[in-house]
Formats: C-alpha cells, sequence, structure tokens
C-alpha cells in the first residue's frame, strides 16, 4: 500500500537553495511572503564553480544585505589576463556602480550562508527534499510540487499559487512543463579542483586564454582557464570549454595538466598538489531555456540559463534573477488572481531579456570569437599592451559601466548595448 502523502502550503516554494533560490526566498521573506525553499542536498554540500565573484557578484551580495566584511570573505583587487603571449595585471574598473574589488569564497560555504541568510529574513528550509514533479491543476497551472523528504524518501506534497525552479541545469520541473534548453545557445563545461598552492593568497584572479605554452591549438576547444587563490593555502583551478561533446574525462584532465605544467612547480598548481578530484558541471548561457515564466512557474539561475556569456559568470546572474523572481511573485500575489495576476508574471521573462538580454548578445559574439584560436591570441596580445584597451574590455566582459553618467567609455558602451539586440 501505497504511503499517504503529507501535506504542506506557502505562498511561494522555491525548490533550489543555490544563489538563485536563495535570493528569490530572501527577497520574498524579506516582503512578509511565507516562502519555503525545498533543497535535496544537506549544507554544506560541494558544487562545482571557480568561487570567484565580481564586483558584479560583490554588488549583488550588497543588495541582500550580506556583509562581506566578515572573516571567511576573501577580497581581491583584479584579474591578471594571460594571452597572446602576454601577462598583464588589471584592476578592477573604479566606478561609481559597482564595488571596486572581487572576492572569493566557496561554493560549500557561499551556498550555506545565503541559504542561512534567507531562514534569517523568514524562508522556512527544508534540506534533503528531492522535489521529483510539479503539482498541476486541471486547467494546466502549477499549484506546488510533489517530492521525497528524508532518508526514507517520505512522500511530500506542497501547495502553493506560486513554484520558483531553481534547480539547476537539470530543471525537473521546467521539463515536465516541456521548456527544453536551446539547443542553438551555448552550453559550456566547467571543470575545477583544488591544490596546494602560494598562489592562495595572491590578489588578482589568473585568467588565460593560451592553455598551451604556445598558445592554443587549431583544433582546440574554445574556453579559458582559472587560477584563483582562496586565502586559506588552496588555489581554486579549473577551465571552461563551450564544446563538451569533445574528449573524455582523461582528455579534460590532460588539458588542465598541460596548462599547468606551464607554470613554475614551485607554484603549486600541479598533480602532486591536488586535494581535491577535478569535477565538472555544465554551464547554460545566455537566457538559453523559457520562457522563465509559465503557468504558475518561474525559473531563476541556471535553470533559466543565465550564466553570462561573456566571462562564464554565474553567481551575480543568479542572484538578480533571483531578485527578479522574487519581485515578480510579490507583485503577482498582490494582483487578483486570474487574468490580473497573469499580466504581472507574464512581465518576468521581458524583464530578464531587458536586463541581461543585451549584454548577453554581446557575449554570444565573444564566444564566436573564442572559436577562432589565432584571432582571439592576436586581439589578446594587442589589447594586453594598452593599459585603456585592456580596462574596457574589463568592462564590457565584466558587465560593469556607470551607463550614461560615466566616462567616455562608459557612454561608448551604452550606445553598443542599446544598439544590441536582445538574447
Amino acid at each position: 500500500m501505497a504511503q499517504a502523502s503529507i501535506e504542506h502550503a506557502a505562498d511561494v516554494v522555491v525548490v533550489g537553495a543555490g544563489p538563485a533560490g536563495s535570493a528569490a526566498a530572501w527577497h520574498l521573506a524579506s516582503t512578509g511572503v511565507d516562502v519555503a525553499v525545498l533543497e535535496k542536498a544537506e549544507f554544506p554540500r560541494e558544487k562545482v564553480c571557480g568561487d570567484g565573484l565580481t564586483p558584479r557578484g560583490v554588488k549583488a551580495l550588497h543588495d541582500m544585505g550580506v556583509d562581506t566584511a566578515t572573516p571567511g570573505w576573501v577580497r581581491r583587487r583584479g584579474l591578471r589576463v594571460h594571452g597572446g603571449g602576454r601577462v598583464a595585471e588589471i584592476d578592477w574598473p573604479r566606478l561609481d556602480s559597482w564595488p571596486d574589488h572581487g572576492l572569493v569564497r566557496t561554493r560549500r560555504e557561499l551556498d550555506a550562508l545565503l541559504a542561512d541568510h534567507a531562514v534569517r529574513a523568514g524562508a522556512r528550509l527544508f534540506t534533503g527534499t528531492t522535489v521529483t514533479e510539479p503539482l498541476v491543476d486541471d486547467a494546466g497551472r502549477v499549484v506546488g510540487v510533489r517530492g521525497e523528504a528524508g532518508k526514507d524518501g517520505e512522500p511530500v506534497t506542497w501547495r502553493a499559487p506560486l513554484v520558483v525552479s531553481a534547480e539547476g541545469l537539470s530543471g525537473r520541473l521546467a521539463k515536465s512543463l516541456g521548456l527544453l534548453r536551446r539547443t542553438d545557445r551555448p552550453l559550456g563545461v566547467a571543470l575545477r579542483r583544488y591544490a596546494r598552492s602560494r598562489r592562495s593568497d595572491d590578489q588578482y584572479l589568473d585568467i588565460a586564454f593560451d592553455l598551451t605554452a604556445q598558445g592554443p591549438p587549431r583544433d582546440a576547444m574554445p574556453g579559458y582557464g582559472w587560477i584563483f587563490g582562496m586565502g586559506d593555502g588552496t588555489a581554486n583551478v579549473g577551465y571552461g570549454l563551450l564544446d563538451t561533446r569533445r574528449g573524455t574525462g582523461a582528455d579534460r584532465r590532460m588539458v588542465l595538466r598541460r596548462w599547468l605544467d606551464t607554470f613554475p612547480a614551485e607554484d603549486g598548481l600541479g598533480e602532486d598538489d591536488a586535494v581535491s578530484p577535478l569535477r565538472g558541471a555544465g554551464l547554460p548561457m545566455a537566457l538559453s531555456r523559457g520562457p522563465a515564466y509559465t503557468r504558475g512557474l518561474l525559473l531563476a539561475g541556471d535553470a533559466a540559463g543565465t550564466v553570462n556569456p561573456c566571462n562564464g559568470e554565474g553567481i551575480s546572474y543568479a542572484v538578480e534573477s533571483g531578485r527578479m523572481a522574487a519581485e515578480a511573485a510579490v507583485a503577482a500575489l498582490r494582483a487578483p488572481a486570474g487574468a490580473a495576476r497573469e499580466a504581472v508574471l507574464q512581465r518576468y521573462p521581458e524583464q530578464l531579456r531587458a536586463e541581461l538580454g543585451r549584454h548577453h548578445r554581446l557575449g554570444l559574439g565573444f564566444l564566436a570569437l573564442l572559436t577562432r584560436p589565432s584571432v582571439v591570441r592576436l586581439l589578446a596580445g594587442r589589447g594586453l599592451r594598452r593599459p585603456a584597451l585592456a580596462d574596457a574590455a574589463l568592462r564590457v566582459l565584466g558587465n560593469l559601466t556607470d551607463g550614461r553618467d560615466g566616462d567616455a567609455v562608459d557612454r561608448a558602451l551604452t550606445v553598443l548595448l542599446r544598439l544590441t539586440p536582445a538574447t
């Protein structure tokens, strides 16, 4: 005899307690909405990521009231870019709208911290709960979720007028409603491990477009490598690729090894210095799944494909999309159920495209360049000779400008973005 499902209710159910889900939950709870967050794992948990936050990500956390001046947060002043046979240290731009520094913190710590931040705002967090399917009414509208809780897989049902999917790339709820990832949008893969390294306290985050001593070969998979000092005696070392269909796990390990062999042995980046296995994860980019709202379900973070194609940055856009999803949900719950509420919710995908779509379109052009390694090598070599060009490029790739109120570079970027169609 099947075990009866335990019934629960909330104003909004958020599925997933990564940066997108916790951001959505924090914003919802801060406005008095009863929000339940369902997370399949127990904290702390591993998450494949570079662990680096750009100034955009730092601001997203500050907007949530996260205090990044407390112990555990490690500041970084800029990037050390390797490309075209050259290396240049570039400080994060000093702008009025953005912090002048980046941060590093492991996702193992960051995700637990953000989930706790949402709980302290009033959200209800339920870990060890795997959502298996949406709960759909006779009209085909999502009115909650079904899942399994605890080690025994106890059946649970959560009912809510609105559900936010922050499940990540898997997007089980979205797939159940026929929302599949767009195959015409890029899907990257990130691979990383931790190593004992003297670069742990380095003030610059290394980004390399040359993954071999001679530069990228003709048949190289387009991407970049990174070395992010974590401030705890280790460095997060990895790389991102665009084409996940080529190569095996062994090939990927060899790509990493050959690249790291170009650094001095005393840097502590070799195989003998590794303190974790090489792990990988997908990078859904350029709003690759949509619409981001349909029939009572809102998508945020990787579930909506919000990773920035320009630089593979995911955390800041996950937090921003979580905020936007929460704002849409709050406004919708204040509207009468029916057509008025639907009209509010339908604006959420439009807002995502308006705020992120144009820059993501620029990112698609950048990815097209990465498929031509000789062009990347030429542009990087020339650009890194000129500090002004390097600074402008960092603003473009990081989506960091003061807009029309900024300097000539910012105003030029504003015009460029205005002329760029959204994804």
